[in-house]
């Protein structure tokens, strides 16, 4: 049975969504159409008042903690209600770490003591959003890219495509460029480089650069960028370069973001690799590893999630390389499709996976399908994402006994 099957909607809405992203944190309650909260993954240590990223944990001691803070602070803070007994969706990537996964169920049924939690993935709650059982679901996230294509609710797990590229790959291009050639102007009416100040340039001011000041390139002049910058071309045939803006860093210094930072910035997304890989020929390898039966109804419902996938002209840019790329030999004689479609899910790239976890959150058939907290103090541990049948669990004193 797939995951969202159900008789029909409950009227209970004390069900917890969370989604725990690399940058950013969704929580909300089912059934309602967006997440009461999109905060940083990030806790601030009582003690030392460090700023620590959920995910750069160094054991699993360290992460306990942290959880206990983060989850803390969306319960107690945003969602305003007593955690005991309450059912709890997780939306978790297809490459969530076990130990990550263990620690967070720890969390909410040990200290949390919720009722039942549900582990979701979130490129199956994406095309629920869509009243789809079929698509290409590429999640442009801030660490990486993933693509997973689902057939049937089913992923095909022999597939799956990844790629170290998303909102990192784009800040360091940014913080990179800035460092080389940027200008801070000072209230005394002095510029001043920007790498005697690098420091200035933290996480929240590049992610800020890149949303307020950047884009994404048409195919065209991301070519000629690509031919000068990657391939040696001559340097006459670089595009004009598009306004440079000032932004504020603090109430006394303004930095200036050339044209040119604020229009190749993105191009690392789209180069490809030594490996002939990139964003758009992830879809088409993983279409590849595809049946062939299947691959143009999947290539007919493709979906982007992922706050990096909220770019200006992000779309634009996917659609025209990946007509490019599936003309080319290495895929034209064995793809066996031409069309590509997007799908445009009801709600924001960023938080799609987070609605389909509302709607499975409201469905009456969530208990059977969630993990009970006596069930989980019995076992003391978590089944396998992609079985929730409780008769197959083995718990490690079984497995030592045999």
């Amino acid at each position: 049975m797939s995951l969202f099957e159900g008789l029909g909607y409950s009227n209970d809405k004390n069900v917890y969504i969370i989604d725990i992203g690399s940058a950013y944190t969704k929580c909300g309650l089912a059934g309602e159409t967006g997440p009461r909260c999109i905060i940083p993954s990030t806790v601030t240590n009582s003690r030392t008042g460090k700023v620590t990223k959920i995910w750069d944990y160094r054991s699993t001691a360290e992460l306990h903690e942290n959880l206990k803070e983060l989850l803390s602070v969306l319960i107690f803070r945003y969602l305003l209600m007593s955690p005991k007994d309450k059912r709890v969706v997780v939306v978790e990537s297809l490459l969530c770490p076990t130990d990550f996964r263990e620690c967070v169920a720890r969390v909410l049924f040990r200290h949390f003591e919720v009722g039942c939690v549900l582990f979701a993935p979130g490129h199956v709650l994406s095309l629920l959003t869509l009243g789809s059982a079929c698509g290409m679901v590429m999640d442009v996230g801030y660490n990486e890219t993933l693509v997973v294509p689902v057939y049937e609710g089913i992923p095909i797990m022999l597939a799956w495509q990844s790629i170290p590229l998303g909102g990192k790959a784009i800040h360091s291009r940014i913080k990179d460029q800035l460092l080389d050639g940027g200008v801070v102007k000072t209230s005394q009416h002095q510029d001043i480089p920007v790498a005697s100040v690098p420091d200035s340039l933290t996480e929240d001011i590049l992610e800020d650069i890149k949303v307020r000041c950047c884009f994404v390139t048409e195919f065209s002049r991301g070519q000629a960028i690509q031919d000068v910058v990657l391939r040696g071309a001559d340097a006459s045939k670089m595009p004009t370069p598009t306004p440079a803006i000032d932004y504020p860093l603090d109430g006394s210094r303004i930095v200036t973001v050339s044209g040119k930072i604020r229009e190749q910035s993105c191009e690392a997304l789209f180069e490809l690799d030594d490996d002939e890989r990139s964003v758009a020929a992830l879809l088409l390898d993983s279409l590849m590893q595809c049946p062939i039966d299947t691959r143009r109804e999947l290539s007919e419902n493709i979906v982007v999630v992922g706050g990096t996938a909220m770019l200006p002209g992000f779309f634009h840019r996917l659609k025209k390389e990946l007509d490019t790329l599936a003309a080319m030999p290495r895929y034209k004689q064995t793809l066996g499709v031409k069309t590509f479609k997007f799908l445009k899910p009801p709600a924001k790239e960023n938080y799609t996976a987070w609605l389909g976890g509302a709607m499975v959150g409201a469905l009456e058939t969530l208990p059977s399908k969630s993990l009970s907290r006596d069930a989980y103090l019995q076992r003391g541990r978590l089944p396998d994402w992609c079985s929730l049948d409780q008769e197959t669990w083995i718990d490690d004193r079984t497995v030592q006994r045999r």
